[in-house]
């Protein structure tokens, strides 16, 4: 018998008669029958059932708990609670774990009572939270699944348009694929107040879509807004590596290291544009010190190949650069 089939028309009694008496048993259960159908209203009817009858009991279950059942039913108790801050950050949490289930089309999700008050920062970071554990996003199947969620940043953003959080916000849809809700976002936060953040989420998209013209210029504002931010260097000076210009990016992350002279990924990306412009031995070397303490393989494996593409490199040198591609 299914999660689904065993509380529906039984109420709170059966669910605990099914699990003999076991709240934990209960909550897992519920949480079944929610990701078998997030929409259906009987699990979470149950769940309040629950809540008011054991609450003290239940809350030090759930607190125990870190499973994505306790999880789960904790962000709906906290929207009970009128906690809509905690409950959206819980479902996001969630969310990220399993993205394959539409948890947002849980009836609360949707509920004025919860999109009138839920803050921006926390949708915000809510948002962030889905994408924590880099699941592809970008197909139909996502799209459709994560439309409650694309309905709540079109009504917080619109009643609550906190600049850096909309910012963040875009990040949600620019990974499924909605780059027009994305750019709609950074306009919303425009309208209040141009900050570097948001210009930075629109670089990103651009950078996504593939037009690095607009990337490039996108990331030029974020630098007039926040001209001492080293990173902010070294994302144009990627962006004008991926369109060839390697004379701008070595003097772009120079100044970078003006303002950061000991930041890892910045040394490495210096190292690995002089030496694609140049072809200078030395550049190389460096590149093969630093590039083994770069966290990120993927960005790691693209400055080597950057740099091996230099003039007239030693073939043996080359060699020692691109074995590092295989660690």
């Amino acid at each position: 018998m299914s999660n689904q089939s065993v509380t529906a028309g039984v109420g709170l009694a059966g669910v605990m008669a099914h699990c003999g008496g076991s709240l934990v048993g209960a909550v897992e259960l519920l949480a079944g029958a929610i990701a078998s159908a997030p929409a259906a209203p009987e699990p979470y009817a149950a769940l309040a059932e629950l809540w008011t009858d054991r609450r003290s009991e239940l809350k030090e279950s759930l607190e125990e708990d870190g499973s994505l059942s306790a999880v789960l039913a904790q962000a709906y108790l906290l929207f009970l609670d009128g906690d809509m801050d905690n409950a959206v950050m819980a479902l996001g949490s969630v969310t990220g774990a399993r993205p394959d289930v539409a948890w947002g089309a849980a009836p609360w999700f949707g509920d004025a009572r919860f999109l009138g008050v839920v803050s921006a920062e926390a949708l915000a970071e809510a948002c962030l939270r889905t994408l924590d554990y880099g699941h592809d996003l970008d197909t139909d199947e996502m799209r459709e699944s994560f439309a409650p969620w694309f309905h709540a940043l079109d009504v917080v953003s619109e009643r609550n348009p906190v600049p850096e959080s909309l910012a963040a916000m875009a990040r949600l849809p620019r990974a499924c694929g909605r780059y027009e809700l994305s750019f709609a976002l950074c306009d919303r936060a425009d309208a209040v107040d141009r900050v570097m953040w948001t210009a930075v989420a629109r670089a990103t998209t651009w950078r996504v879509m593939g037009n690095l013209v607009q990337a490039a210029a996108a990331l030029e504002r974020a630098l007039l807004l926040d001209s001492a931010n080293w990173s902010l260097y070294l994302d144009l000076a990627d962006v004008r590596a991926e369109q060839g210009d390697f004379t701008a990016a070595v003097s772009l992350v120079e100044r970078g290291l003006e303002f950061e002279p000991h930041e890892l990924s910045l040394r490495a990306a210096a190292a690995a544009y002089r030496t694609r412009l140049s072809g200078a031995s030395d550049d190389l070397r460096a590149l093969i010190a630093l590039a083994p303490g770069l966290a990120n393989a993927t960005y790691r494996n693209l400055l080597i190949d950057y740099a091996c593409a230099g003039p007239k490199l030693p073939r043996r040198l080359v060699a020692k650069a691109r074995r590092l591609r295989e660690n």
